[in-house]
């Protein structure tokens, strides 16, 4: 074909040929002269290429010399009808999956008094609209989650000295949105653990190499990204490599945490091809993990992929629960999630919630740095399980109330009881954040009351309560929670103004995160309000974070989208 390719350019070129450089339409370049050949011997020349060529090649060559010649006479006259127009071919289905998700709605504290769900410390949704902004649109609504947005950040939340794993505070004041209500922040912080004082770990990588890992922004940065968290590994530490694409197999059986070069050198030799058939390769890295298991250590898989499964089992629904059943074992599962255009996201932030895990999306070698280096205690180590918050508010001074985000965190009132209900972890040294937005009964509210309902009315020994914060945890390896209970006093409202950094820069990044999702309850409050309380509440700003979201911000602001709707989540 290639022989038949370069005979059709030099009869083209022949035919072009002059005895001076003459000038390309097309390019304006100056196309060399051909060196004049007789006639005679230029046909006689093709033919003997022609009659090397391979049979299929020949047929088609044939083929296209049967079709008529047009005169010299026709060739010089104009076309008797325009060109037909350039054709642009379209560009490639966006085939990213995302959960659909309704914000929570406003509720009566009268009717519904307890607000209860699982905490979150998943980061993907923060990284992965940060590539949308990048790449100069927004995100889908979908793709935005504001309690991922707040809890991507670390705060510098204090930790206390009891016997708990960790600590729990609560601040309040008043709504920048709305100046009628309060915002009442819950903090949770990790005790922090020591790189050197974790437990040993039996670690698996379980990596998709199948074909749509191929461009620059997937296995290439997942296997970069990887190295990181290697040259953290210590001699105590264990690691497997298993992949997947058409099949799964081990690639690196499991091996000390310090042979740095014989792991480098096996993630170095991964390379993409083929379909994916992701639910073979978890279940031959829960194999892998169970065969390795570390009794009282760390005994995790670390799921890296773009999650676009397209063979065996694909069920989204059964996928999960296979993740369930495996996590019976002791072994968690925590999810990388890289690429674009058919990143099944949906399935990534799920899958790692039913692995008793993490979900983090990586857009950038940075971001790998920050999960897998920066945050490596957090991401590995994990020192409470099946985390419930439930938060009962006093009706006499709060009329309604709001939980920003956490939409698909929700639990039933009774799950918060049921030690066999499965909830949130929390990992060494991690900083959870839950803000509530509160109308007091004195302010107006979204919800027009009853006509024939009944007012609760003050009680005078809890005047001053304005809710009561519980958590239930469990211990890792126990099967019993554990209580805490916090009460929140009304008079410790201040303004916004004078609230400690952290809950400020929170503040703004959940109105931000609303504002991308449409702005329902944020009234009049714009990106600029978002972006000037975010420029004011950077604090120390360690790793640069706070920083590149007000500048995320500026972005966001600068896009101009065609859609009415669109630009309203900007205004």
């Amino acid at each position: 074909m290639r022989r038949l390719t370069l005979i059709a350019a030099a009869i083209s070129l022949g035919a072009c040929s002059t005895s001076q450089n003459t000038p390309s339409e097309a390019t304006g370049r100056t196309v060399p002269p051909v060196p004049e050949v007789a006639h005679e011997s230029r046909m006689e020349h093709d033919a003997q290429l022609v009659d090397t060529l391979p049979e299929p090649a020949l047929q088609k060559h044939r083929a296209l010399n049967a079709a008529p010649m047009r005169s010299a006479e026709a060739i010089a006259q104009p076309m008797t009808k325009p060109a037909s127009p350039m054709v642009v071919m379209p560009e490639p289905a966006d085939r990213e999956r995302y959960q659909s998700l309704d914000e929570n709605p406003v509720k009566l504290a009268a009717q519904e008094p307890v607000s209860t769900f699982s905490i979150d410390v998943d980061t993907g949704a923060w990284s992965n609209t940060r590539r949308f902004i990048n790449s100069g649109r927004l995100p889908p609504v979908d793709a935005v989650r504001v309690e991922e947005f707040i809890n991507y950040f670390p705060y510098d939340y204090q930790a206390d000295r009891s016997d708990h794993p960790f600590s729990v505070g609560t601040e309040l004041a008043r709504t920048p949105w709305n100046g009628n209500n309060l915002l009442m922040r819950v903090a949770i912080k990790g005790k922090d653990v020591a790189k050197d004082s974790l437990p040993p770990a039996n670690l698996v990588f379980l990596v998709d190499v199948s074909g749509s890992m191929g461009s620059a922004d997937k296995l290439p940065l997942l296997k970069s990204s990887l190295k990181l968290l290697v040259r953290q590994l210590r001699p105590q530490d264990r690691i497997a490599l298993v992949t997947y694409a058409g099949q799964a197999g081990i690639v690196l059986p499991s091996t000390p945490g310090n042979e740095h070069h014989k792991i480098m050198a096996a993630i170095d030799n991964l390379s993409s091809g083929g379909s994916t058939a992701g639910a073979t390769g978890i279940e031959l890295a829960y194999r892998t993990a169970r065969e390795g298991f570390i009794d009282g250590g760390i005994n995790r898989i670390l799921l890296s992929t773009d999650g676009d499964f397209n063979v065996g089992v694909t069920n989204f629904d059964q996928l999960k629960q296979m993740v369930e059943r495996e996590r019976k074992s002791g072994v968690s599962l925590s999810t990388l999630g890289f690429g674009t255009g058919n990143y099944n996201e949906q399935l990534m932030e799920q899958i790692a919630d039913a692995g008793d895990g993490a979900y983090s999306y990586i857009d950038t070698l940075m971001e790998g740095h920050k999960v897998l280096v920066n945050e490596m205690t957090s991401t590995l180590a994990t020192i409470a399980k099946d985390v419930k918050i439930q938060v009962e508010f006093n009706p006499a001074v709060i009329r309604e109330y709001r939980l920003i985000g956490y939409e698909n965190r929700q639990l039933a009132r009774e799950d918060f009881n049921n030690d066999k209900v499965d909830a949130g972890e929390i990992g060494a040294g991690h900083t959870v954040t839950a803000i509530y937005e509160l109308t007091p009964v004195e302010a107006p509210g979204l919800i027009t009351p009853l006509r024939y309902g009944s007012d609760p009315g003050p009680d005078q020994h809890k005047a001053n309560e304005l809710a009561q914060v519980r958590l239930r945890y469990k211990a890792p390896g126990s099967d019993t929670s554990t209580l805490i209970e916090r009460i929140v006093q009304r008079d410790s409202t201040r303004p916004m103004a004078a609230t400690s950094d952290d809950f400020r820069f929170a503040t703004a990044i959940a109105g931000f995160g609303q504002l991308l999702r449409g702005g329902k309850y944020t009234g009049q409050w714009q990106l600029s309000d978002a972006r000037a309380l975010a420029a004011g509440a950077l604090g120390a700003d360690r790793f640069g974070y706070r920083g590149e979201a007000v500048r995320l911000m500026d972005l966001a602001s600068a896009l101009t989208p065609n859609r009415p709707e669109a630009q309203a989540r900007l205004e």
